[in-house]
């Protein structure tokens, strides 16, 4: 039986409560899963096909509802948290029921009315779960090139670097070598396709190309001098991880920044340190 998944079943009886329905190779109606009263289409007979979506009762027993999920088993998408219990979070799937995430398939904090990004999948007892853990799901990207500009959701933030959604479904990694700011889960972003790999995946950067960057890597050093006073502590001797940890840029952005300001004749550097220009 496909649980968690759209079908077309037929109809193969009635009772006061509603139709059964079978797929269609169950000449006998054995599989046979109800379908209540009030969403059996008026004027329906034995032998018509409907469009329904399986999942389980409070029971345990499968059911079926012409209702259209948000997401199917093995889908990827936003889903919004209606409650949050001891033993895990409900999130809205568009159903009469609330569909679990349990607290191991978090990534996270979780809260009520929060939306977060999620997959359907079956657990061990038959019933729909939800995961956080989406990356199984995440499809091979296709139709993206390099230096595209995309969208994603961030699902994982590791030493390796940020895991991205792109679109919401397909694998993206902003390596660690790029990540110059904080990222949280379920933070939405906009990227820059710096590869496509053989297997479909994607290698990110939250940056321009170096060319495009320039003017606004040299325009935030400004600003920040300005600021500060017309003076920052840092200069060509300053290390990577004070320049990532300090300016968000790479020591190589960080220079041709303030090549740039120099070449402008806007700064100044004198020992370790870059000054605004006076004259």
């Amino acid at each position: 039986m496909e649980i968690g998944k759209i079908v077309k079943w037929k109809i193969v009886r009635f009772r006061e409560f509603g139709a059964y329905l079978a797929a269609p190779e169950d000449v006998e109606g054995q599989e046979a899963v109800l379908l209540p009263k009030k969403q059996v289409p008026q004027g329906a007979g034995i032998g018509d096909e409907l469009s329904v979506f399986l999942y389980k009762d409070s029971s345990g027993r499968p059911i079926a509802t012409t209702r259209q999920p948000l997401l199917t088993v093995g889908e990827v998408g936003k889903l919004l948290i209606r409650d949050v219990t001891k033993i895990g979070a409900f999130l809205d799937i568009g159903l009469e029921r609330d569909v679990l995430l349990p607290f191991r398939e978090r990534e996270g904090e979780i809260k009520p009315g929060q939306k977060v990004l999620a997959a359907l999948y079956v657990d061990h007892s038959g019933r729909l779960a939800a995961t956080m853990h989406v990356y199984p799901y995440l499809k091979p990207a296709e139709n993206y090139h390099e230096d595209d500009e995309v969208r994603g959701t961030v699902y994982e933030v590791r030493d390796m670097g940020v895991f991205v959604a792109v679109d919401d479904r397909c694998f993206g990694l902003i390596p660690r070598s790029e990540v110059y700011g904080d990222y949280s889960v379920g933070q939405e972003i906009t990227a820059r396709v710096t590869r496509v790999r053989e297997d479909g995946k994607l290698d990110l950067s939250p940056r321009e190309k170096a060319f495009r960057q320039l003017g606004s890597d040299a325009d935030m050093i400004f600003a920040r001098l300005q600021e500060a006073g017309g003076e920052l502590p840092y200069g060509d001797d300053t290390d990577p991880e004070t320049i990532r940890r300090v300016f968000h840029l790479s020591k190589s952005a960080f220079k041709r920044a303030i090549g740039h300001l120099l070449k402008e004749r806007k700064i100044l550097l004198k020992e370790g340190r870059i000054v605004l220009r006076k004259d």
